[in-house]
């Protein structure tokens, strides 16, 4: 964990560390709240009014047109410090969230996730392209899988403390394990599944550049980062006809509406005759 960041009040850091937020919310809340406590330069943060921060808020929407997600997180390491900090209760601190903004998810299709395991030649970076579409993850459940959460007699995966500090299992396909064995034999982590230098786990930073990478060298000429693989693993199932239900499990969603937001973008939605082809 890195040092504590200047003029973050005592127990603002402890506070997130002790109640297992996520190295990246820690950063989050701690960057923005750093940013707050500068708005009202170094005042005392009790006594600044409800109004104020509204003002505060405000400020940033129109001058420098934050999005409604960054939005939420400001006010979010805003309300930690009064309720969590200071413990004055929900009742105290109200701030209008935005409305949720219905942005559909980017996918990828399975030839273009195909072009990319051609174009990516080197086995680690195969394997990791692969792991991450065909078990559905997130960047920082492949970052944090071990070697002993691969269970070749079930053919799953164990993926542990991920979102939400829970556990799950995904499915593991004959032809991923063929591959990590190939990629084990050759490469031998020893704990991580993949690796950095001297053994440390491999960067967020590292996976980003390897995914882009394939892509550029598959010529597809949409954003690609690492998530776009998980939002296709789910959009993929879909349109094989999967049921929903076993897709949310194995995303680890809480809510099935999470999952059913992949419906609007899947091909069976627009699997319909345009009533124009019937037009001479």
């Amino acid at each position: 964990m890195k040092k504590p960041i200047l003029n973050i009040p005592e127990g603002y850091l402890g506070k997130l560390i002790q109640q297992r937020y996520s190295e990246n919310i820690i950063k989050t809340y701690t960057h923005y709240f750093r940013d707050f406590i500068s708005a009202f330069k170094g005042g005392d943060l009790d006594s600044i009014s409800k109004e104020e921060i509204n003002s505060y808020i405000l400020k940033l929407i129109r001058e420098k047109d934050i999005s409604a997600s960054q939005q939420n997180q400001r006010i979010n390491a805003i309300k930690f410090y009064y309720e969590k900090i200071l413990n004055r209760g929900k009742e105290y601190y109200q701030i209008d969230r935005p409305r949720k903004e219905r942005n559909l998810p980017d996918v990828l299709s399975k030839d273009e996730i195909g072009a990319m395991l051609k174009m990516a030649t080197n086995l680690k970076h195969k394997c990791l392209i692969a792991v991450i579409y065909s078990c559905g993850l997130r960047r920082s459940e492949v970052i944090n899988l071990k070697l002993e959460d691969i269970d070749s007699k079930r053919m799953l995966i164990k993926i542990r403390g991920a979102k939400g500090k829970k556990d799950r299992y995904v499915q593991l396909s004959p032809s991923i394990l063929d591959m990590l064995r190939s990629y084990y034999s050759k490469e031998k982590p020893v704990t991580w599944m993949f690796e950095g230098r001297s053994g440390m786990k491999y960067s967020a930073e590292s996976i980003s550049q390897v995914i882009k990478s394939a892509a550029r060298k598959a010529n597809i000429n949409k954003r690609v980062y690492p998530n776009i693989l998980r939002h296709s693993y789910t959009t993929n199932n879909l349109e094989q006809g999967i049921d929903i239900r076993y897709i949310q499990e194995w995303l680890g969603h809480e809510s099935i509406k999470t999952t059913e937001k992949y419906t609007h973008v899947s091909k069976h939605s627009f699997n319909f005759k345009n009533p124009i082809d019937d037009i001479n």
